[in-house]
């Protein structure tokens, strides 16, 4: 049961491989993967347990990935009273009780709080192989005694363990290098590597010292760049699946002492059956709801059940559902057939409603008769669950440059279930261009949990699923994605209703997404790790991979998120319906949370759980730039609020009556979850229709919970003519420019997502001519002038005239985004510092 001595070491100077013996896998072992982001991103290519699989077909191996995107051998930053990764090495079936106070748990912050885990198998591991050392590394020379240190502890702690099957055998693995991309939207990883190689050469001399294994991925990743032809990293960091393709025969050598098998079509089902295994263990480990599983609300009764005896009891399901497919792996390892029935599931407890009548739902049409608006608009029903039975509890929409309308809808609310046979979806409806309404939906994505965000991207679509956002992509034109890649891990989802949403572009290109209290989201970057504690407002750039807190907020739930016309954000709280002016707390905080910031509306009512800014010359001329505000509890509609400055901020005063609200006492179902500016400069508006909401107010679990009913209306001003589409997608970069010169921003935004699709220096030649064709007598020339500071804010190319020119110009409004650009580019400026002072 113990690793055979070490038998000799490379000159740690020579960063090659410290040899030992062969790993000595036996029959029956439990395997686990721990670590950070490269450990966690193994599981979902998976071509290393493919190739052990193949190798040891008789040893029926149970592997788990317990690997965590921005853990530290000494920090792993969890929800509160999460299960730790030491629980699930030697996971026991059944209730675990146990108590969780400061002393066991430091990340929980009361004392003596008992908390059952629930388990439905035993996973007690007897081989760990472990992946440390690359967010320790941004600490540099500065940070390596103390990693030594900890590493020592944490092998030293290890090798006394026993999970259940005697001592692990431990194998440790440095951190890969970063690769230079060539390519000028990242940096060529020189600085970083730096850090890295100090850190493999002490890992190796602690692995040496504890005669632990140790296999350099440093040294062998570097090599293994030199001679691919592509790309074996999204970002220079995170392995893509040919990095992982290429990266496990080298692992499996290291670890085996022989050749791996080869990466062909015959372990195309070997790998299809531990990819589905993965699958189902991921949604057991990195489970969405946690603080409602674990935490201090997993524990409220009602009607005498609470959600961690339901929702423990699907845990021990997922545990069930894993192993049942771990027996679809060792059987397509021996090259059998095998099929997966999942009828051992252990039971799960009816929950009975904590409300005794259930709330009717009107159709579509009918609630439409309750429904009013101000004089002179007209509210119309387009869709429903009836025409189009996929339109389930919509949660965000956009249109794109085809003007079709994308919707995320979430019949799985709050979460599936083990036993969910009809997920998630990304939906793609085309519009009838005089009526309106829906004439076709295709089903985008489907097999999602909880896509409580997305965003158009390029070619594809940026999805929000947690801990995840996945950039998807249709590549053989059927309309359905069929590529999918994990461009930013670590983002928690403590609360699905608080997990990360209401993706929005700012006008230079960069994505804002959310969440909310509960959360402790921890994302590796380039720049070293960034963490955060309860909510936060994030700045992401899908061009660079840069990705920072933009606004680190007391936040319960940041659900609302809109940039107007000169490129200022307004931040809305969903759970209060808190609004701000996100320039006033966005300032850059190492670490904690901004103060108290005052709101600039007195909203009549909460919560919100989405906005926008009303921009389309269909509607009068004194409406444009109106605050639009949905609300789903006692007012059920959308508040209109008049915006205008007020010194160094905004302010907002609510018009009377509502964009449109409904009557509570008749239609109580209706929730507006979202509301869009359509091509033709109508609105559109989403009823989530729920009878319950809130996680606090009922169980997860509640039976009352809707997964059946959704629609989708329409708002017009009759007395004036709708606008004609614009046309977008295939236009040349000439005629996407020009339309930056329109009024509508849905138009201008839709317009800068065709020209990203573009190539960026023929963009970027095509903007330098267009500005000096730009008229300055133009009423909205510095407006225009903007636009392409933003072009080139989005294809991340600096033009240091261009912005100083933005930075004098006689609107302060673009003064102000032009120092905001600025920030964003204060590495590639000479003289930042003091442009901004110039600018103040």
């Amino acid at each position: 049961m113990k690793i055979r001595s070490l038998i000799c070491a490379l000159a740690f100077g020579s960063y090659g491989f410290l040899h030992a013996a062969p790993l000595d896998l036996r029959k029956g072992d439990h395997v686990a993967i721990v670590g950070s982001g490269l450990a966690d991103r193994q599981q979902h290519y998976a071509w290393l347990e493919t190739l052990i699989h193949k190798a040891y077909p008789q040893l029926d191996l149970t592997v788990r990935n317990l690997g965590f995107t921005a853990d530290e051998v000494n920090l792993h930053p969890r929800s509160d009273e999460v299960p730790t990764t030491d629980y699930f090495l030697g996971m026991k079936k059944g209730d675990l009780k146990t108590t969780v106070s400061p002393e066991s748990d430091s990340r929980s912050k009361k004392a003596g709080t008992e908390v059952v885990y629930k388990a439905g198998t035993d996973f007690s591991a007897n081989v760990i192989l472990a992946y440390w050392g690359f967010n320790e590394s941004f600490k540099g020379a500065a940070g390596l005694e103390d990693f030594k240190k900890a590493l020592d502890a944490y092998l030293k702690k290890l090798l006394g363990a026993d999970y259940g099957k005697g001592k692990p055998r431990i194998v440790l693995f440095s951190p890969i290098a970063q690769e230079n991309l060539n390519d000028p939207n990242f940096p060529n990883g020189e600085a970083n590597n730096k850090n890295l190689a100090l850190y493999t050469q002490t890992m190796a001399a602690v692995a040496k010292a504890n005669e632990v294994p140790f296999v350099d991925l440093f040294k062998a990743s570097r090599e293994l760049y030199e001679k691919a032809s592509y790309p074996l990293t999204i970002n220079g960091i995170h392995i893509n699946e040919a990095g992982d393709k290429a990266l496990a025969p080298v692992q499996f050598k290291a670890l085996f002492d022989k050749d791996a098998p080869k990466l062909d079509t015959t372990l195309a089902k070997l790998h299809e059956a531990v990819i589905e295994k993965n699958t189902q263990w991921h949604h057991r480990y990195r489970t969405v709801d946690q603080f409602n599983i674990y935490g201090q609300r997993s524990r409220i009764k009602y009607e005498g059940v609470d959600n961690a005896t339901i929702l423990g009891q699907e845990m021990a399901q997922r545990d069930v559902k894993t192993a049942n497919r771990d027996q679809l792996v060792w059987a397509m390892a021996k090259g059998q057939p095998f099929t997966v029935k999942d009828d051992n599931l252990p039971p799960v407890d009816l929950t009975p409603p904590n409300r005794k009548e259930a709330i009717p739902y009107l159709s579509g049409e009918d609630a439409l008769k309750h429904l009013t608006s101000p004089e002179g608009t007209k509210v119309e029903f387009i869709a429903s669950e009836v025409e189009f039975p996929e339109l389930v509890n919509p949660v965000q929409m956009n249109f794109d440059t085809k003007g079709r309308l994308w919707v995320a809808v979430w019949p799985t609310y709050p979460e599936t279930t083990p036993t969910t046979k009809v997920f998630d979806k990304l939906l793609v409806f085309d519009i009838d261009p005089k009526t309106g309404k829906f004439t076709k939906c295709t089903t985008f994505a489907d097999g999602l949990n909880c896509p409580t965000g997305f965003q158009l991207y390029k070619d594809g679509v940026l999805v929000m699923q947690s801990p995840d956002m996945l950039f998807m992509r249709d590549t053989d034109g059927d309309g359905k994605a069929d590529w999918k890649e994990r461009i930013v891990n670590g983002l928690d989802a403590a609360d699905s209703h608080h997990e990360t949403n209401s993706i929005c572009y700012e006008p230079g290109g960069a994505v804002y997404f959310s969440d909310g209290v509960f959360h402790r989201t921890n994302v590796e970057t380039i720049d070293g790790p960034v963490r955060n504690v309860n909510g936060a407002i994030y700045r992401y750039e899908p061009r660079t991979s840069k990705f920072l807190r933009h606004v680190p907020y007391g936040f319960a739930n940041p659900h609302g998120r809109v940039f107007d016309y000169w490129g200022n954000d307004l931040i809305t709280d969903a759970t209060g319906n808190a609004n701000y002016f996100g320039p006033a707390f966005s300032g850059h905080l190492d670490t904690g949370a901004h103060p108290k910031m005052n709101q600039f509306w007195n909203r009549p009512s909460r919560p919100c759980p989405g906005t926008a800014i009303l921009s389309s010359r269909h509607f009068p001329d004194d409406w444009q730039g109106t605050f639009l505000n949905t609300n789903v509890i006692s007012y059920q509609g959308i508040f209109r609020a008049k915006i205008t400055e007020d010194g160094a901020g905004i302010k907002g005063e609510t018009l009377e009556p509502g964009m449109v609200a409904t009557d509570v006492q008749a239609n109580p179902n209706f929730r507006p979850s979202a509301i869009a500016v359509a091509p033709d400069g109508s609105l559109y508006f989403m009823d989530w229709s729920q009878m319950l909401i809130g996680h606090l107010q009922h169980h997860l679990r509640d039976p009352n919970r809707d997964h059946q009913h959704g629609r989708i209306y329409r708002i017009t001003y009759p007395s004036r003519p709708l606008l004609t589409p614009k046309k977008i997608a295939g236009e040349s970069v000439e005629a996407l420019l020009d339309l930056l010169k329109e009024h509508e921003d849905n138009v201008r935004m839709r317009a800068k997502i065709e020209l990203d699709t573009h190539d960026s220096k023929q963009v970027i030649a095509a903007t330098q001519k267009w500005i000096q064709a730009l008229d300055k007598g133009d009423k909205d020339y510095e407006h225009h002038h903007l636009e392409a500071l933003w072009v080139h804010q989005w294809h991340n190319v600096v033009n240091i005239p261009l912005l100083n020119d933005v930075l004098k110009s006689p609107e302060p409004r673009a003064r102000a985004q032009a120092v905001r650009v600025l920030c964003y580019w204060r590495d590639r400026v000479p003289g930042a510092i003091d442009l901004v002072g110039n600018a103040i």
